[in-house]
């Protein structure tokens, strides 16, 4: 798209300017994250999801029409700041389900969001330009000549006006009581909250002062919140690198993949990463615990992306298998990592503040975020004119930067950097 838009004076400058239309959307869902975790916690769960899903009808469909490179940064943007779904979701998922079934329920939140991360430059690399790749079945004057990433789009926005539709009658899970009868209301309160881990816990988290309850000075939360950000940076700058790497010429370090087979390497990760998170995930995280999955994962991934240079020097047949595979193992071990550390923030507070403790997660995580395919295009476009440096040519340094963002997470998982809130 980039490349149609004749803003890039040279192939090496594509990454560069592509970054900053990823980088749009999360800067937009950073400013307003918070306000949307507000409103969600005010007035109910059903308004934001129903708001958030809405918006993607309209300023989805824009982007497929844009004309040029300042039209698509607009337009995600603005997407970014009217859609509050992701972190509201999470929420809404902890509190359909008791305890014991919190990390299936996240899991399948953070599936959602991990599965669309691959599903989406799938969907687009198969319908991209759909004049060009399917003649025959569209017009030379059709719509879709004049905007050939318009089709993706289309159908991401139907899809999301029937999920709009059926918002409508999922049930609202905030709680709120009228302050004339407040015994009443308390006992519902605590039944409710037995739900959640223990009355005992509750009545004791209810007896803190105030500046206790404060967010901010909630350290299991705000601890965990910093880590997710750090793997979220790295998981954002791979994505947005990882298309652009494998459509890159083989003299610059790429795979010379077409868009329809970074599209094929995509779906297949998603259907393994869907199988895993709603079959395997839930048991590891009963056995071994959210944080102890994430150092594991985040060990495993630092040694897979180390072999992508040299999966990249392979060919035919075996390269289809070593990229599928890494390609796959890669997206199954990043989101189970963000999803052990979203189930540990939601654990970190109660009812009534899980929509801001969410919102200020889904901000901070959007800073990192729009960081991520900013910096991620820029570092493969400055890579790819050093083919022959002394120092981690080409794409090392590419994989080499990811692993010490990945390294640091790990690290900071330990104690006393990333603590626990332990229920009775």
């Amino acid at each position: 798209m980039i490349r149609d838009f004749g803003i890039a004076d040279r192939e090496e400058a594509i990454s560069y300017y592509a970054g900053f239309v990823g980088s749009s959307y999360m800067l937009g869902r950073a400013l307003t994250s918070v306000i949307w975790g507000t409103v969600a916690d005010r007035y109910g769960r059903k308004p934001v999801l129903i708001i958030g899903c809405g918006s993607v009808i309209v300023f989805n469909t824009m982007f497929g029409l844009s004309v040029n490179f300042w039209m698509a940064i607009v337009s995600r943007f603005i997407l970014g700041t009217l859609n509050g779904v992701f972190g509201t979701a999470k929420a809404y998922g902890c509190e359909l389900v008791r305890d014991e079934y919190q990390a299936l329920a996240i899991s399948a939140a953070s599936t959602a969001w991990g599965t669309g991360l691959v599903i989406g430059p799938a969907l687009g690399g198969y319908l991209a330009q759909p004049a060009e790749k399917y003649p025959g079945m569209f017009a030379s004057d059709s719509i879709f000549v004049r905007f050939p990433y318009f089709l993706p789009c289309l159908i991401t926005s139907v899809f999301a006006a029937i999920v709009t539709f059926a918002c409508l009658w999922i049930p609202e899970t905030l709680h709120t009581h009228p302050a004339k009868n407040q015994v009443s209301a308390q006992n519902s309160y605590d039944t409710l909250e037995v739900t959640f881990g223990g009355l005992d816990e509750t009545k004791e988290w209810q007896r803190k002062s105030s500046s206790e309850k404060s967010l901010l000075k909630n350290w299991p939360l705000m601890s965990s919140i910093i880590v997710y950000c750090v793997f979220s940076l790295q998981e954002m700058a791979y994505t947005e690198i990882f298309s652009l790497w494998a459509e890159s010429p083989r003299e610059l370090g790429g795979l010379s993949y077409t868009t329809e087979d970074v599209g094929s390497v995509l779906s297949i990760s998603g259907i393994g990463l869907l199988v895993f998170q709603c079959s395997l995930y839930p048991p590891f995280e009963r056995i071994f615990g959210p944080i102890v999955l994430c150092r594991i994962f985040g060990i495993i991934s630092i040694l897979l992306l180390t072999s992508y240079h040299y999966i990249a020097k392979l060919d035919g047949i075996a390269l289809s298998i070593a990229i599928n595979c890494a390609s796959l193992l890669k997206n199954t071990l990043s989101l189970s990592i963000l999803t052990g550390l979203v189930i540990l923030q939601n654990r970190a507070v109660d009812q009534d503040q899980r929509g801001a403790a969410n919102g200020i997660a889904i901000s901070l995580m959007s800073l990192s975020q729009a960081i991520g395919p900013a910096s991620g295009g820029t570092l493969l476009s400055w890579a790819q004119t050093r083919q022959d440096a002394s120092f981690l040519p080409g794409d090392l340094m590419v994989f080499f930067a990811l692993n010490v963002i990945n390294a640091i997470g790990v690290l900071m998982t330990f104690k006393p950097f990333l603590v626990e809130r332990y229920r009775n």
